[in-house]
């Protein structure tokens, strides 16, 4: 069984997610949750179309005794477009993504992967985002990484999503060894709850990413976006009552946000995204503050948790 570290860094930033980071200051980034603690870091050739798992490996190549996870279902494939990348990187869109979950393209992807990060394997191998292919990921992505896992190739499987009935269903009809799951099981959605608790009946850890739900919950006043959209407003209201219960227990709401998804026996570990020095020394920092259980007691007496717990 792999042993998951408690805390990850999440390299989708390092890809330049939404604007660019230098590459010295994606190196930097790396070497301040290392030197944080950090000994988890996850990837997928989705971020930035590949260049965070170019920079991630670059900066793990002369380190050991950490664990890295990547992903399975996008190919990179030469593109003839001269425009930038359209979902959400800032790079250029000289090679675009080509979904494919067969065995052939989860074993290419996996081989293209270590390529790029410059690194002899991999420790995790996470099938990422098979929403639209669910049946070849759970007929043909599976059992070849399954395979991979028999054979010691790799050390674990997982399925990666935002969403919690695809991954149950993996949980249910395979033995997969971990879910990563983003925004689903935050202290604003925790409809990922079933997903969860089955995780844990049956021994799959979960990797809990998004638990900032993309910003809302990233700062001590609530503002911003909430999945990568403006927040509305009854989620903002919502965000700031959790925000002041929050304060009158000292906790600062980016840190109740850290240590809600750790409540749940299933979570081993959160995977927190960062692009500069500042943003790991701050969550590093703050993971350091107490959370009473007082705070989530009250939460939920006053029904802004609802997770069954």
């Amino acid at each position: 069984m792999i042993a998951l570290p408690r805390v990850g860094l999440g390299a989708a930033p390092i890809g330049n997610l939404f604007s660019a980071v230098t590459d010295e200051q994606a190196r930097a980034t790396v070497d301040a949750a290392w030197e944080s603690g950090v000994r988890l870091f996850d990837t997928a050739p989705h971020y930035g179309l590949g260049l965070s798992e170019r920079r991630l490996g670059a900066a793990l190549r002369d380190r050991s005794g950490y664990v890295l996870s990547t992903k399975v279902g996008r190919l990179l494939v030469p593109s003839s477009s001269v425009r930038r990348d359209t979902q959400g990187f800032d790079v250029p869109g000289d090679v675009e993504r080509v979904w494919d979950f067969s065995r052939d393209g989860v074993l290419r992807s996996l081989e293209e992967s270590l390529e790029r990060l410059g690194l002899p394997g991999v420790d995790l191998a996470l099938i990422h985002d098979p929403d639209d292919h669910l049946d070849q990921a759970l007929s043909e992505a599976y059992p070849a990484l399954a395979e991979l896992r028999d054979q010691g190739v790799i050390k674990a499987v997982g399925v990666g999503m935002n969403q919690w009935r695809a991954p149950l269903r993996f949980v249910r009809e395979t033995d997969i060894d971990v879910v990563m799951l983003a925004g689903r099981y935050t202290l604003l959605d925790q409809s990922g709850l079933p997903l969860l608790d089955a995780c844990a009946s049956r021994g799959v850890r979960v990797l809990a990413a998004g638990v900032f739900n993309s910003g809302l919950l990233a700062t001590p006043e609530p503002s911003g976006t909430y999945d990568y959209h403006p927040a509305p407003p009854e989620l903002v209201d919502r965000a700031r009552r959790i925000a002041s219960v929050c304060a009158a227990h000292g906790v600062t709401l980016p840190r109740a946000a850290m240590a809600f998804p750790l409540l749940h026996p299933a979570t081993a570990a959160i995977v927190l995204g960062a692009r500069s020095p500042g943003e790991v020394k701050t969550n590093a920092a703050s993971m350091e503050q107490p959370v009473p259980g007082a705070l989530w007691s009250e939460l939920r007496a006053e029904g802004l948790l609802h997770e069954g717990r």
